[in-house]
């Protein structure tokens, strides 16, 4: 799970083959993102007006409805950020599919590290709202840039390390369960054990440097609590 502000972030992956929605669901909810599908033009709008996603990644050549006017018709109808994933790679292609509002463009086959980078640099255009910095203590958490970082370096974190330690320094000197970090982090409907969030604990002081964990504190029979300073 992803947050803007206490908003999840959602995706939409629409092809019609389910391979590559597989691969991209995949990607993207390792890196804590909410992942919604679809196979055809028609289903991709229905889902999109229930969900309202940040992104869409959209092929072109999808059934019932094309991505060309599917796209049209999402534009006009919310707010979000439609990235054409597709095979064909005719710059009469790309020139309408950006015509008709799409803000970016790729051509299978693709790499996922940089299907992300695009996903994030469209976050980082169509929501400016996101470009508030926190700083408490030695921390300062861009959201805009999607940068934490201590003691002036920036830490190299996953998606769900950087809206874990987020969670931890916003509620910092709080104890706070591990249920309701599942909650806030993973979301309600996390069906895993509560010791992903132990091991995530670890990933962080590791990161940290935190070997006495005087920052990220075990509350015995509780959890965890941060202390920034």
């Amino acid at each position: 799970m992803s947050s803007l502000g206490n908003e999840k972030i959602n995706i939409l992956v629409v092809d019609d083959e389910k391979s590559i929605v597989d691969f991209i669901k995949m990607g993207l909810e390792a890196e804590g993102y909410s992942v919604y599908e679809a196979y055809d033009g028609k289903e991709a709008i229905e889902v999109a007006n229930k969900v309202h996603p940040h992104i869409v990644i959209l092929d072109i050549m999808i059934p019932e409805i094309d991505g060309y006017e599917v796209c049209s018709r999402i534009k006009k109808s919310m707010k979000t950020s439609i990235i054409m994933l597709t095979a064909r790679d005719e710059i009469d292609d790309r020139v309408k599919g950006l015509d008709i509002g799409a803000d970016d463009y790729m051509s299978k086959p693709f790499s996922f590290k940089e299907l992300l980078a695009r996903i994030n640099a469209r976050l980082r255009t169509a929501f400016p709202e996101l470009n508030e910095v926190i700083c408490i203590g030695d921390f300062c958490i861009d959201d805009g840039a999607h940068e934490f970082k201590h003691c002036g370096q920036v830490l190299g974190l996953s998606l769900t390390q950087y809206n874990l330690l987020k969670f931890l320094l916003v509620n910092n000197g709080m104890a706070l369960s591990k249920s309701l970090i599942l909650e806030k982090v993973w979301g309600y409907d996390f069906n895993g054990e509560e010791n992903i969030v132990e091991v995530y604990i670890r990933y962080l002081r590791d990161k940290l440097q935190d070997k006495d964990h005087t920052i990220i504190r075990t509350v015995r029979g509780v959890g965890y609590k941060m202390i920034a300073q």
